[in-house]
């Protein structure tokens, strides 16, 4: 049910539907004479809109998540890496066959890499179809024809399908893996995700040592108007908006123990 009911309310409020449902309420408004909900609409909607493609806001958001676990130094001893989903094209590569990377494919980049650097690690890929409305092809269906084609051997390969939602992915790891007292496992997904991520695992009682990639801030983007282009301002303050309140959720739910995990915490 979690799942269901969460994938329905972003659905409404992701900022890009948001803004049009405001949009369409204030037409509704408008024809039956109700001006002043007209006008409320329409500038809500246009704020909306303008604050998420032309202002900062979006990373000033993603900033405080990608800082809040920072990439630790190389270890010398890897037992196993653990790679979440969200990383390809799952509609494109179901009909094309090949393996698509989307925005987040530094996630399976940095896999193949740290496969490659560890050669005794087992790698686990973690992510079914996670969509609601869309059907595509999980990332550990695709991930094999991407890391095999990188020299990552498909023996080495743990594949978890099943996994719709980052709650799923720790639970599911950890039953499959089933991970040793004293092994060490890298788990490698967004920075920005990194906190609900980690915290999640940990709760599943999966211990990992976190890797973030995919970084989408510098750090010094500041308040300021026009700092990034409009299609990237929006995406970015959209998975910020999803990210607080996945964490917000999920904290209400009990899933994690903080609203904002920290190491250690």
């Amino acid at each position: 049910m979690f799942y269901y009911l969460s994938k329905i309310f972003w659905f409404f409020v992701q900022p890009l539907n948001l803004a049009i449902f405001l949009l369409l309420a204030g037409l509704i408004a408008g024809t039956i004479g109700r001006r002043r909900l007209a006008v409320t609409g329409s500038v809500l909607a246009f704020l909306i809109l303008a604050l998420s493609a032309w202002t900062s806001l979006g990373a000033m958001m993603l900033n405080p998540l990608e800082e809040r676990f920072p990439k630790p130094p190389l270890l010398e001893k890897v037992d196993g890496i653990v790679v979440l989903g969200g990383g390809f094209e799952g509609a494109i590569n179901l009909a094309r066959g090949g393996y698509e990377l989307n925005s987040s494919g530094d996630r399976m980049v940095e896999t193949a890499i740290l496969a490659r650097r560890f050669p005794q690690a087992k790698v686990v890929v973690s992510g079914g179809n996670g969509s609601l409305f869309f059907d595509g092809e999980g990332d550990a269906d695709t991930a094999p024809r991407l890391l095999e084609a990188l020299d990552v051997p498909a023996d080495r390969l743990i594949l978890e399908d099943k996994s719709r939602n980052t709650y799923e992915n720790a639970v599911f790891s950890h039953e499959l893996v089933k991970p040793k007292p004293g092994e060490t496992w890298l788990l490698v997904t967004s920075a920005f995700h990194m906190p609900r991520a980690k915290a999640l695992f940990d709760k599943a009682g999966f211990s990992t040592v976190p890797w973030p990639v995919d970084y989408r801030t510098s750090g010094r983007e500041g308040i300021g108007l026009f700092r990034d282009n409009a299609a990237d301002s929006v995406q970015n303050t959209t998975m910020a908006v999803r990210e607080w309140i996945g964490l917000f959720a999920y904290w209400l739910s009990g899933r994690i123990d903080q609203p904002f995990p920290a190491p250690g915490g």
